[in-house]
């Protein structure tokens, strides 16, 4: 835009109609530039930029894509292309490296057959698991990551870090994701998909796995895409994680891990697959609603104990002798695993699998 040269030139005592009519333009033009310098889009173009900066200094690995998102959970309505335009003109990049893939031995037989064969979608948590392994270099030398991927919510429910890859790294994931779903009552017949590395074709894992009453599963050699919903997690942590810099000791980067999927995976990192909400925020929500239904269902049942309504088949009553009591334990019972199902049902209080549970819902 040339009308700020026409108003210096104009502060040296050169005529604007002069000037004008050298640049070719009209004095018009100039005169309502005069009186507007910044137009109404230039300035939402400038709030839009000041917030995409505030959300890129938080999480500087955010590229526009969830930048877009958080604008959009700020109440900022613009497109995922505008905002591409502006972080792209004001250099607000993800800080992430790429780094070339080395390829190890071969692995060999597998033990499992392939379960999922590349349909990764479940209907409700703990009917479908994904894991694997990963390393990344230090000073001190190598540190080695097993995670446990549930894939109704995408969360990271058990991780266990070791400075050697051995099969106890891939056990004490799988331990450690079974404490957190509240022992193996709750996940048998649940499936755990891998790859065929050592560590899960090991005697020990499949020993672990049906302990907990767990099946295995295991793709092709050779074939990322097998288990490519676990890979695609692992190419996240090592770009906004492993590859952010050199790492000094394998403590350090053991928090760094830690701490990112704890607080920004699980917390703030938005996911398209579930509706733009965090993994932690998608289970809260299907918790708040699982709870409505609960106690929908408490009140129903009091009225029938208390003879308001008429007596009928209910959740949560049960009947001892000729009286109807409110069966405590069964509540108890569905509040823990409130947000967990994918709808809060009436089920057999027995070992299902994960298959014959999504069978039983409403």
């Amino acid at each position: 835009m040339m009308y700020p040269l026409v108003l210096d030139l104009a502060a040296t005592g050169v005529p604007v109609a002069v000037t004008c009519r050298v640049l070719g333009f009209t004095k018009q033009g100039f005169y309502k530039w005069c009186a507007h310098p910044v137009s109404a889009r230039d300035w939402d173009e400038a709030h839009l930029i000041n917030a995409a900066y505030d959300v890129h200094t938080d999480d500087p690995e955010f590229g526009h894509r969830f930048i877009a998102d958080e604008l959009h959970a700020a109440g900022l309505q613009t497109s995922e292309r505008r905002v591409w335009r502006l972080c792209s003109q004001q250099q607000l990049f993800s800080h992430t490296i790429k780094r070339a893939r080395k390829h190890g031995k071969k692995p060999g037989p597998p033990v499992c057959d392939d379960l999922v064969e590349r349909d990764f979608t479940a209907k409700a948590i703990n009917e479908l698991w994904l894991t694997d392994v990963t390393e990344h270099h230090t000073s001190e030398g190598k540190l080695y990551m097993c995670a446990v991927k549930d894939v109704f919510s995408n969360r990271i429910i058990g991780y266990a870090i070791d400075s050697r890859m051995k099969s106890r790294l891939a056990v004490a994931a799988i331990d450690d994701a079974v404490a957190r779903r509240g022992g193996s009552g709750m996940i048998a017949g649940c499936v755990v998909h891998s790859d065929r590395g050592s560590q899960f074709r090991s005697r020990k894992f499949q020993q672990a796995l049906r302990h907990y009453g767990l099946v295995g599963s295991m793709g092709r050699v050779g074939a990322a895409g097998d288990n490519a919903a676990m890979e695609s997690f692992f190419a996240v942590l090592q770009k906004n994680v492993l590859d952010r810099g050199r790492w000094d000791t394998r403590a350090r980067l053991r928090t760094a891990i830690v701490h990112w999927v704890e607080r920004t995976y699980h917390r703030k990192r938005r996911q398209r697959r579930l509706g733009k909400l965090t993994p932690w925020q998608y289970g809260r929500k299907r918790a708040v609603r699982d709870r409505e239904t609960l106690n929908l269902q408490r009140n129903r049942a009091m009225r029938i104990i208390d003879g308001e309504s008429k007596p009928k088949a209910a959740r949560f009553v049960k009947t001892k002798g000729s009286t109807k009591v409110f069966d405590e334990s069964s509540y108890d019972k569905a509040v823990g695993l409130a947000g967990w199902k994918g709808y809060v049902t009436n089920i057999e209080a027995k070992v299902m699998t994960a298959r014959e549970v999504v069978g039983s819902y409403h």
